[in-house]
């Protein structure tokens, strides 16, 4: 007969919850394009290009009513209108106060 080997029987590990770590995504790293740069002398050189002649800048003193001109114009007077509006109410209710206090 055949001998049967007995395997003594460890006790069953104590089961702990342990806190699974969150799996972490490794960080994707961004790929390094190499530069390589040719000498100076290897690069043609610029085509000639004819001379312009070249406008001479208007003087800073100088008047030019363009479109830009009359938005700031129209602004500039919706503003002064507005004010002058805005007194009046105000001299208005400063001499009714006026009154209020003659008559009391």
């Amino acid at each position: 007969m055949v001998a049967k080997k007995t395997v003594a029987k460890k006790p069953a590990a104590k089961k702990t919850v342990a806190q699974k770590a969150v799996a972490k995504k490794p960080v994707a790293k961004k790929a390094v394009k190499k530069v390589v740069r040719k000498s100076a002398s290897s690069k043609k050189a610029a085509p000639m290009q004819s001379f312009r002649v070249y406008k001479n800048p208007p003087a800073f003193t100088s008047f030019k009513v363009t479109r830009q001109t009359l938005y700031w114009l129209i602004l500039l007077t919706f503003i002064v209108i507005t004010q002058l509006w805005i007194l009046k109410i105000q001299m208005d209710i400063a001499t009714l106060a006026s009154e209020l206090l003659i008559t009391q």
